[in-house]
């Protein structure tokens, strides 16, 4: 598969990657937690070869998937990286299927986007028959620290400007602050793109669980800082959850050819690093899968 045909797999992967900042496995088991399930949902396999993938999900409940694998549903459903599903066939991150789904009329309870994973964990159960258990084991892992030994941090990282706490508490759970133009710091938020973050009032346990998608281990933040932080990152997108770097229509994505790599910029901009380890990943060990019927 060339480069421009992840095109749209990078992307999704993009607009999911705070569903899946948390790298700890949500309800990973052989049946799914809880009993939410979507009211109706077809699944239906993707013959159409240009390898482009979309995850979508609306106010309503609704949730689509447009040739999408199963090993990627897999990862929005129990909150996983790549890394962490191990096992089962080929066809897990080859076939490609389309999802259209819609919760219960009048289910609003509890965090919106673990509800949308319970039910989507319930569905590739349903549909899939797939059955999973999870086991910890020792694997390379890298540890995000302050890199200087006398603890000075980056130009660009620096202590949040902005309450973000009271700036949402104004809004008074109304919609989100515009997204912040070229060259803006972003108030409070975190935007992830091809070879750039920019994030306001945010920890950097969230910068480092980001920090997992784009290098393939788990991170674990170990820089000692507390509070809340605000800091843009600019780097070249040799990874993007495990993908090569995409080409949007054919040209090339709109990044600085000489910029240097994450690990490069980690240290020059922000003044953290990531130091390689072993330690404990918990992962999804598949026991059994199926093709689904379509529908």
């Amino acid at each position: 598969m060339t480069r421009g045909n992840l095109t749209s797999t990078a992307l999704a992967l993009c607009a999911i990657t705070l569903l899946l900042a948390s790298s700890h496995l949500v309800g990973a088991q052989t049946t799914p937690t809880g009993t939410l399930a979507f009211e109706v949902a077809s699944v239906k396999p993707n013959k159409s070869g240009d390898g482009r993938a979309m995850i979508g999900m609306a106010p309503g409940g609704r949730f689509t998937a447009t040739s999408v694998p199963l090993r990627l549903l897999m990862q929005v459903a129990h909150s996983v990286q790549p890394f962490q599903i191990v096992g089962g066939p080929d066809w897990l991150g080859s076939d490609r299927f389309d999802i259209v789904a819609k919760a219960p009329e009048g289910e609003a309870t509890g965090d919106p986007g673990e509800r949308m994973r319970q039910m989507l964990r319930s569905l590739l159960a349903e549909r899939f028959q797939l059955t999973i258990h999870t086991e910890t084991r020792q694997m390379p892992i890298y540890a995000l620290v302050v890199a200087r030994s006398d603890g000075k941090l980056g130009a660009k990282l620096t202590p949040a400007t902005v309450d973000c706490s009271a700036a949402r508490g104004r809004r008074g759970g109304g919609p989100p602050p515009a997204p912040p133009q070229p060259g803006q710091r972003m108030d409070c938020g975190f935007m992830v793109g091809l070879g750039r973050m920019n994030a306001g009032g945010i920890p950097t346990s969230l910068l480092a669980s980001t920090l997992s998608q784009q290098v393939g281990r788990t991170v674990l933040d170990k820089t000692g800082l507390t509070g809340s932080y605000d800091f843009e990152l600019t780097y070249a997108p040799e990874q993007l959850g495990g993908l090569p770097p995409p080409q949007l229509n054919g040209a090339p994505p709109p990044v600085d050819p000489n910029a240097p790599s994450l690990f490069t910029a980690l240290q020059e901009q922000l003044g953290l690093k990531l130091d390689s380890e072993r330690g404990p990943v918990e992962v999804l060990v598949i026991d059994r899968v199926e093709q689904p019927t379509a529908d």
